[in-house]
């Protein structure tokens, strides 16, 4: 079997685009990934795998891990990035076409399945609709999220549709509306993300806000805030140990220093969750050592799904669980449902819930959710193909 075509489709997904990465073979399996593509088609992530693509042709897709590997190896002069998310693709692109020409599921690939129900939580739960109220609002008809009271409701359906968790963003009542603060962008109104150092009136605001998710989730349903690269570490401890009363599930937080954040972690009762951002079992094994988190977040849409296995086989040595970074909806949470599937270390898979409807119709198979769990078929590869007829009626923004 041998690699014949490199294609790279891309569709509207309602505020952003959703890319998707096509390889063909000359026994006619197809294999296909979703990928995140910071920048656009020239500079971006599609950029780079179309400049992949040449050393790809005439090659056997079956040999996963060794096309993955000689990538990287030829990018050690800029591993990570752009570079990295590239490969990524074509892995997991690759696991795909491996997965159908054995007639097995991708987690069948890695030993599985160690569960094919993948509990999920709520992600961007509420800040979303905050701050792309107007797409929810006008295009999808969704209810407006205006006060901590449409919080505390929006809590409840999240629990009457049975989510385990939700995780929310930071979003703050300012002059009676609430306002979403992008945790990887800047701090509150007015500063510079370079400031970074946290005023009373926003560590209030957050509590106030993780106060009503608590109101409308009730006791038992888990609840986490993602605060990114939002502070250097003394804000982070400063949020940790206010949020010490709300007994989160986690505290997700970033920092590319693995002291740090394992000084933070031993200053608070708050679980600490990040990682989200490394590349490779090299970046993430001194944050393991260090003890650095509670929970290791994994993106398998950025590493890939075998380099992920590998990654949370070095977490399960050191006693860490883990939990998924998924941003993407669609073809996207397949694979990191595959991915939570076939490692022993599974906590919580993250879930994109309230997107543009339309999405779900880009795969031939759509995702099944039921009661807070997605349900993994047995069909071959992913268990769905892209249906490119329906990505066409919605061209890329």
């Amino acid at each position: 079997m041998k690699i014949v075509k490199i294609e790279d489709l891309h569709a509207n997904g309602g505020y952003s685009r959703h890319s998707f990465l096509k390889i063909t073979t000359d026994e006619g399996i197809v294999g296909w990934s979703q990928y995140p593509d910071h920048g656009d088609a020239r500079a971006g992530v599609t950029g780079v795998i179309r400049g992949f693509a040449e050393r790809l042709t005439g090659l056997d897709p079956r040999e996963v891990g060794r096309i993955s590997m000689t990538l990287h190896s030829s990018t050690f002069h800029a591993m990570g990035g752009l570079n990295h998310l590239a490969i990524a693709a074509i892995e997991n692109a690759l696991l795909d076409i491996q997965g159908k020409a054995l007639g097995v599921p991708v987690y069948a690939l890695f030993g599985g399945p160690f569960r094919r129900d993948i509990d999920l939580y709520w992600t961007h739960c509420g800040s979303f609709r905050v701050a792309r109220a107007d797409f929810y609002e006008k295009e999808l008809g969704l209810p407006p999220i205006r006060t901590l009271d449409d919080l505390s409701c929006l809590a409840r359906e999240a629990v009457e549709l049975g989510f385990k968790a939700v995780k929310t963003n930071p979003v703050i009542l300012e002059r009676g509306r609430l306002s979403m603060f992008n945790g990887g962008w800047r701090l509150e109104p007015g500063k510079l993300f370079t400031d970074r150092n946290p005023e009373r009136a926003f560590i209030n605001g957050i509590v106030e806000q993780l106060e009503a998710f608590r109101a409308g989730l009730g006791p038992d349903a888990g609840l986490m805030i993602d605060l990114a690269f939002n502070q250097r570490t003394e804000g982070f401890r400063r949020i940790a140990k206010a949020l010490e009363p709300l007994d989160l599930t986690w505290l997700e937080i970033e920092s590319k220093d693995p002291q740090s954040l394992a000084f933070i972690r031993s200053t608070t009762s708050t679980p600490i969750a990040s990682l989200e951002t490394l590349y490779g079992q090299r970046e993430f094994l001194p944050f393991f050592q260090n003890y650095a988190v509670d929970v290791a977040i994994i993106d398998a849409n950025y590493n890939g799904v075998w380099q992920a296995a590998r990654i949370a086989a070095l977490a399960d040595a050191h006693e860490l669980n883990v939990a998924p970074h998924n941003p993407l909806p669609g073809l996207a949470s397949l694979q990191s449902a595959h991915f939570c599937a076939s490692i022993p270390n599974f906590r919580i898979m993250e879930y994109r819930w309230d997107e543009a409807p339309w999405v779900a119709d880009f795969l031939t198979h759509p995702i099944i959710v039921e009661k807070g769990r997605l349900i993994l078929s047995d069909r071959p590869g992913w268990g769905s193909d892209i249906d490119e007829a329906v990505l066409a009626a919605h061209p890329a923004i």
